[in-house]
């Protein structure tokens, strides 16, 4: 096993309207929902896609353990863990620095999304096992469905990404409240790792990356909800 394989391109659902040049798009999404018994959706957060495995905190590339300074409070945790993760890789949303929308009610800077071992991406039931264990928490859980048509199944969804963030979410730049960044949406039980396309899926609003550039040499420290004084 190579020190770190990367997490899979999540693909889009055909009505999400966020992709960029990058993006791909499932066009097949639904016959693929229609081979899942159930489907659970979870909000996508507004980070950066980290994984803490027995070799190191690995950032999006995985080239090597990163270097970022917003995720050196992870790197301690991990000094913790490292010995009891074995083959588990635990994958999640690194919020400890603002991005494009900022959280006013997190409890925490790191939520978990998979867990992968070796070649399996595990059940929903065993990331949020897992995350306990760890003393991780977990993204936000939207909703559990059996997919059963596709309009209903369109229409419920964009009704969800129409509310704001579970942890109260807030542009960046305008300081106003906005909507959540999107959704993710997987198989609730275990799957390989080579049908990753075929389990995952997601929705992104329009226009939801506002930084730029200069963000790594500007970022800010999310603040957490405890530390802010009472009142705000």
């Amino acid at each position: 096993m190579s020190q770190s394989r990367k997490y899979g391109r999540t693909f889009h659902y055909p009505f999400s309207p966020g992709t960029t040049s990058d993006d791909r798009i499932n066009h097949a999404y639904w016959d693929d929902l229609s081979k899942i018994e159930t489907l659970v959706h979870t909000e996508k957060l507004d980070g950066e896609n980290t994984c803490l495995n027995q070799y190191g905190v690995f950032a999006r590339s995985h080239a090597a353990p990163t270097r970022h300074p917003w995720a050196n409070y992870l790197k301690e945790r991990w000094e913790v863990i490292k010995n009891d993760l074995g083959d588990l890789e635990i994958f999640g949303e690194n919020l400890y620095a603002i991005h494009s929308i900022e959280y006013l009610n997190i409890e925490t800077h790191f939520y978990v999304f998979a867990v992968r071992y070796l070649d399996t991406w595990l059940s929903w039931e065993e990331v949020k096992f897992y995350a306990g264990l760890l003393d991780f928490q977990v993204v936000p859980e939207i909703a559990i469905l059996q997919p059963d048509h596709q309009t209903n199944f369109e229409t419920e969804a964009l009704d969800i990404v129409s509310q704001e963030s579970a942890f109260k979410s807030q542009d960046v730049h305008s300081q106003v409240p906005c909507t959540m960044e999107g959704i993710v949406s997987r198989n609730t039980n275990a799957y390989p790792v080579l049908d990753f396309k075929q389990n995952v899926f997601k929705y992104v609003r329009k226009n939801h990356v506002k930084t730029d550039e200069h963000w790594t040499r500007n970022w800010k420290r999310a603040p957490l909800i405890y530390e802010k004084p009472c009142g705000d």
